[in-house]
């Protein structure tokens, strides 16, 4: 297989949300680890260790109580906040690595090494490895490739093989045929469980058998869209970095509740911090919106009598101050509300959203951009980021908040609120 112009790199960190834990935990080395989803329902994330004891992503938590202290198994709840902070040090220590990279998850990202002058991409690899956990703490895999669909299979293959301690390099591989050949068709990156049922119907099972059918059948069987992942695979590069990160159409801020929830003005504290948080991330990719949706609903799998409903509002100008949704969101609050029911759920969703450079002007109404609203929304903003969320935060937002989700394992917030950091003690 001959080098192609263009080298890509997959950087993907190990265990990520067990590995944040881990940072800050050293003790947790070597131990089973798990990570538990909203309201400590299911493990969401399992160390290799946790994964030796068959118990794997989706076991529910409370099935594996009278273990815990038999295999000394450590459980947190998701700690978003930690999390997302450590993924920010991770992409900023990968910058230093390439001019071009794209953040494709929390946990993983593409770097463009085209045009680096480097005679050994496994040693770059690996420096890389080594860099990002010496500044951050997190263990990554490095798969590098000549194409973005290649690189995340040659990840796949520095995760799975120990002997290639976490870095594995398919430019100009010797064997390229026969790495192909252990990659079976449903886990090649793009390709769906339906396309892989139908393509292993054609006697097509893994990586390599894709790469050398025809353009036109593949075309047939899969569009365009597969067209371009089979000449990847064959090493033509056809899949750009996406380096503008576009802003979201739709913000949704929802979660399932800690206990059930009765009470219209319980309802109304939910749904004011979920638009709170809605709104906090408009602002952050410097958005405005027109349109708040507000949805209520019981829990389906309880026997008993069940209700859903949602209602949609417009502003008349677009905005990105809080109040002015919250209002609006917790007056249709009230209107679908219907008393004697068990609601496990809220939300709300922001949609028909603008960038601010395309905020119209009128003659009837200030605009969100020139009055006081924007100044208060940057002064509250600048406060919780530096003081922690919710410093600042609307009244209608309630104090006691005991309907929110549960997180009884919940860990510190090491790196983003003052009161939590870590304490050295001599």
């Amino acid at each position: 297989m001959l080098a192609q112009n263009k080298v890509f790199a997959l950087v993907d960190c190990n265990s990520f949300y067990v590995s944040c834990e881990r940072v800050f935990r050293p003790d947790l080395a070597q131990k089973p680890v798990g990570v538990l989803s909203n309201n400590d329902g299911i493990i969401v994330a399992a160390s290799a260790e946790l994964k030796a004891l068959h118990i794997g992503r989706g076991t529910p938590a409370f099935k594996i109580k009278h273990l815990l202290k038999k295999y000394d198994i450590h459980l947190f709840s998701s700690n978003y906040a930690l999390y997302g902070d450590m993924s920010a040090r991770v992409m900023r220590s990968l910058e230093k690595f390439t001019p071009n990279l794209e953040v494709y998850s929390i946990d993983e990202a593409f770097l463009e090494l085209t045009g680096i002058n480097c005679p050994n991409w496994q040693q770059y690899g690996q420096k890389i490895k080594a860099s990002v956990e010496k500044w951050t703490g997190i263990p990554v895999s490095v798969g590098i490739a000549s194409t973005k669909t290649l690189a995340k299979l040659a990840n796949t293959v520095a995760k799975r093989y120990k002997k290639f301690n976490g870095v594995f390099n398919l430019v100009a591989h010797p064997k390229f045929k026969q790495v192909l050949q252990s990659i079976p068709t449903p886990k090649i990156w793009g390709i769906g469980r339906r396309y892989a049922e139908k393509l292993q119907r054609y006697g097509i099972h893994d990586a390599w058998q894709l790469s050398q059918c025809e353009d036109k059948w593949i075309e047939k069987m899969t569009t365009i869209t597969g067209l371009r992942l089979v000449k990847e695979l064959r090493g033509i590069s056809c899949i750009d970095l996406e380096l503008d990160i576009m802003p979201r159409k739709n913000i949704v801020s929802s979660k399932s509740f800690g206990k059930l929830v009765t009470d219209l003005s319980k309802l109304k504290h939910a749904v004011s911090q979920y638009t709170t948080r809605a709104v906090e991330k408009l602002r952050q990719q410097n958005s405005l919106a027109y349109q708040i949706m507000v949805f209520i609903q019981t829990n389906r799998f309880r026997q008993e009598a069940q209700y859903a409903n949602y209602r949609s509002a417009r502003l008349e100008t677009p905005s990105a101050y809080t109040p002015d949704f919250v209002k609006i969101a917790n007056k249709m609050l009230t209107e679908i509300f219907r008393p004697g029911y068990n609601y496990q759920k809220a939300g709300v969703m922001i949609s028909d959203i603008i960038s601010h450079k395309y905020a119209p002007l009128d003659l009837f109404a200030p605009c969100y951009l020139d009055d006081e609203r924007k100044t208060l929304a940057d002064f509250s903003d600048r406060i919780n980021d530096k003081f922690g969320r919710d410093t600042i935060q609307l009244a209608s937002s309630g104090v006691e908040q005991d309907w929110k989700m549960r997180r009884e394992q919940l860990s510190p917030r090491y790196t983003t609120c003052w009161n939590e950091l870590p304490v050295v003690q001599s």
